[in-house]
């Protein structure tokens, strides 16, 4: 098997990572680092491909999934966005 190829991995995880990629080029993320970035997360799921005899599965991490959108536009500051005070007081 030659390095880089997707042989040892799922459907589910083939349909993942085809699903991330067009999230990324959604997003303007060119094809190459959107393909690159999506099967970067699914490894980080799955912990890499199938593996091969019994009891070597191990519980999928999801917290790669979640990580995106929660840590959209973090770091921003006062650019964007309200203090605390500003966002407890807003609708008062």
């Amino acid at each position: 098997m030659a390095r880089g190829s997707k042989e040892k991995y799922t459907e589910k995880q083939k349909r993942q990572a085809e699903h991330i990629e067009e999230g990324y080029e959604h997003r303007g993320v060119p094809e190459k680092i959107a393909a690159a970035r999506a099967w970067a997360t699914v490894n980080k799921i799955h912990h890499g491909g199938e593996k091969s005899g019994s009891g070597r599965g191990r519980p999928e991490n999801h917290a790669p999934m979640r990580k995106g959108g929660h840590r959209a536009g973090k770091g921003l500051g006062m650019q964007y966005g309200r203090t605390g005070g500003q966002a407890a007081n807003h609708g008062r």
